[in-house]
């Protein structure tokens, strides 16, 4: 005997329905899913090619004879910009027609140049360094209160690194559009330090002194010829300042050293470096 179960017209419509959704969803996987996989493995093979690229250029013999500003400039650029190649990739395995993605990347860099114009200019910066080259990368610069070996130029920002080794990053328009120094422009510097002696001191005595610890001293140029002269008659010394020039990477051992090094002369020749002190006269 055989039971049968006649289907009512909900439940048709309900298997019917059922059967619809999952026509749809395997089509929807064999038509988006595999592009969907391709998309997002050609974004990662093409970031891991984007630092292959980054590396190899960094090796190569081109990155060697560019200057080391243009070198890094470059090595920020080839980065982002083959970034860039990579999701515009994706997006066109995903079928988003070309038209569309030129129109939103468009739309997005107006958007963008609109709301990130500081980001534009320190790009602009960053070319006005690259062209004009008011320092290269290994210089010593110092801005504003800041002074610090260059370490790299990127696209948006200077790389410092500072004498106690901390790291600042300076955007590249207030770099390009400001007062600089660079230290370590020219191969050769000028040490400049006073010394105060006191009133009893012997003029002549003092710079022969000072300038027999030059002449020690053979990181010191001969030419130009060092200079020791009496600059003030202050409240309670005598200051003189000596000037002496040396190779521009000698400039702080040079500096150091010749400050000590008059401070003991001067107390083997008995010369007093006074402190400040104040006659005070009482009028009966």
């Amino acid at each position: 005997m055989e039971t049968v179960i006649s289907e009512s017209p909900e439940l048709r419509e309900a298997v019917g329905f059922l059967d619809t959704l999952v026509q749809k969803l395997y089509d929807f996987v064999i038509t988006y899913g595999f592009r969907l996989i391709a998309a997002v493995v050609i974004i990662i093979v093409g970031f891991k090619l984007s630092k292959l690229f980054v590396n190899l250029y960094k090796k190569s013999k081109l990155y060697g004879r560019l200057d080391p500003t243009v070198g890094s400039f470059g090595k920020s650029c080839l980065s982002i910009g083959s970034k860039v190649v990579t999701i515009v990739s994706a997006a066109s395995v995903l079928g988003v027609p070309m038209s569309s993605v030129v129109a939103a990347v468009t739309s997005a860099g107006l958007a963008l140049g609109l709301a990130l114009q500081g980001g534009l200019s320190n790009i602009a910066g960053g070319f006005i360094i690259l062209v004009f080259k008011p320092f290269q990368v290994g210089d010593f610069i110092t801005f504003g209160s800041y002074s610090g070996k260059v370490k790299s130029i990127n696209l948006f920002y200077t790389k410092l690194i500072t004498p106690d080794n901390r790291q600042i990053m300076i955007p590249n328009s207030a770099v390009s559009s400001d007062v600089l120094i660079d230290d370590t422009a020219l191969p050769t510097r000028r040490v400049d330090l006073t010394f105060s002696v006191s009133y009893s001191s012997d003029i002549d005595a003092v710079r022969q002194v000072i300038l027999s610890v030059v002449a020690e001293d053979e990181r010191i140029h001969k030419e130009p010829a060092p200079e020791v002269f009496l600059e003030k008659q202050g409240d309670s010394a005598l200051s003189f300042v000596c000037r002496v020039y040396c190779d521009t990477e000698n400039y702080w051992p040079v500096k150091f050293s010749l400050n000590e090094n008059v401070k003991k002369a001067f107390d083997l020749n008995g010369i007093e470096i006074p402190f400040p002190q104040l006659d005070v006269h009482i009028d009966k």
